[in-house]
């Protein structure tokens, strides 16, 4: 059972029925998206500078904020349904007032600020700062000459956001970033099995995620797929795979080395894999020039699709284990090798990249179609990668899918995933994003 800090009235949702109470005023659709971008770039800032938030961390936090952007203003579109009924858990949610006047911008403001103070809890007082004046700074920015309208606006975001964090404490991942490499856990050691990797952590991260709860039960229920068996002979399926790894690595191009750089998204130094599809959301959302109600679908169903991508990526990764090229080459072909890029510190089947980039990519092309072009500047400003001779240039694509399919490339480019991780991947992230495309977003 739910429970909530602010009194409000509950009731179950039936989707096939407004569930809104018929509230007056402007709706949702009729507000600018600035509430939304703003949070949704203040998120991406935090994620960069939070301690802890790792990649699967930061794709659950990803989630929950886009949701709650969703339901602070749902009721106010009178043609789109609520997804308390449809997520896992989520049974019921706070309920306008019937016959009253809202201001949804308002209420998207406040929800995000409560959700996001709660999610990123642990985060610096100066990032702290930052919540309480873009909340502010936003309120008025907003704010209407009806003061009670606008009191009870915040007051609904609030309790929306409030519900979604209780619900977020039973999913098994809550207060995540304290645990990204628990002690506790034994890694399975065998032929073929993962092995700790240059960096010398000797515990993989998060090697519980996958146990916990997807926002969607039928990607709970998705079969997990199953990689090549492992062997070393030359002449194995298997061999081919991290051979052609191994022949990428030797004569990789400059674009194929920007590529690389591009989509690596170290957690610390950038807002991690599953923030730079938040970010090309963001992207999409200012290049269409959508209004609150497209942009806080987009950020809602973007915000599932990396999470319930992560879990089930995370689930299979530690389901079979399996070991990186850094290992294997080295193990079978060349013991001397030295990938472009160094080697996460958990195991590579499928790729992560790939699963959420695709699923990212599957909503957002039902949203904004299967030929929307735009410009990815994510990472636009930042320093050069000396190192590898590498400069940060903004990347175009004729569609989300090709993004996708970069993000996966990225990965064997780097020499840190083979074709079948990547591979895998895509086709498991189309699944997961189809799953979310079906959920009742209108009526």
């Amino acid at each position: 059972m739910l429970v909530f800090v602010h009194a409000c009235r509950v009731q179950p949702v039936d989707p096939t029925q407004p569930g809104t109470g018929s509230p007056t005023g402007k709706t949702a659709d009729q507000y600018s998206a600035d509430v939304a971008i703003q949070w949704a770039s203040l998120q991406l800032k935090l994620t960069k500078t939070t301690a802890g938030f790792s990649p699967t961390v930061a794709s659950r936090a990803y989630g929950y904020a886009g949701i709650a952007m969703y339901e602070a203003i749902v009721p106010g579109l009178p043609d789109h349904q609520s997804l308390a009924g449809q997520l896992q858990g989520l049974t019921t949610l706070p309920l306008p007032e019937a016959n009253q006047t809202y201001n949804w911008a308002l209420s998207a403001n406040a929800a995000q600020a409560s959700i996001i103070r709660n999610l990123y809890v642990t985060t610096s007082a100066a990032n702290k700062a930052l919540i309480d004046s873009l909340e502010k700074v936003l309120n008025a920015q907003f704010k209407e000459s009806d003061e009670p309208a606008n009191q009870r606006s915040i007051a609904f975001g609030q309790k929306i956001a409030d519900a979604l964090f209780e619900w977020s404490k039973t999913d098994g991942g809550h207060e995540g970033y304290n645990r990204n490499f628990p002690a506790s856990y034994v890694v399975p050691t065998g032929p073929g099995l993962w092995q700790p990797t240059e960096n010398g952590l000797k515990i993989p991260m998060q090697p519980y995620w996958g146990q916990n709860r997807t926002f969607l039960k039928a990607n709970n229920d998705l079969p997990m797929p199953k990689p090549l068996s492992y062997s070393t002979d030359v002449k194995s399926s298997i061999f081919a795979q991290y051979l052609d790894v191994y022949a990428k690595s030797k004569n990789l191009t400059q674009v194929e080395k920007e590529i690389a750089v591009w989509w690596a998204d170290n957690p610390t130094d950038t807002f991690t894999p599953p923030g730079h599809s938040y970010s090309i959301a963001t992207i999409a959302v200012k290049t269409a020039k959508a209004n609150l109600a497209k942009a806080a679908e987009t950020f809602a169903r973007t915000g599932i699709a990396v999470s319930d991508a992560f879990v089930l990526c995370w689930r299979c990764k530690f389901v079979y284990n399996n070991l990186r090229p850094y290992t294997y080459v080295r193990l079978a072909i060349d013991p001397k090798w030295i990938p472009f890029w160094p080697a996460p510190p958990f195991p590579g089947y499928p790729s992560g990249h790939a699963t959420q980039s695709s699923s990212a990519a599957t909503v957002l092309s039902d949203l904004y179609g299967d030929n929307f072009a735009f410009t990815d500047d994510s990472h636009v400003g930042r320093e050069k990668d000396v190192s590898r001779n590498v400069e940060f240039k903004p990347r175009s694509f004729k569609s989300f899918m090709e993004s996708a399919q970069e993000s996966a490339d990225s990965r064997f480019f780097g020499n840190i995933h083979t074709r079948q991780d990547n591979e895998t991947g895509l086709a498991e992230g189309k699944k997961i994003g189809a799953n979310i495309n079906a959920l009742i977003w209108k009526k």
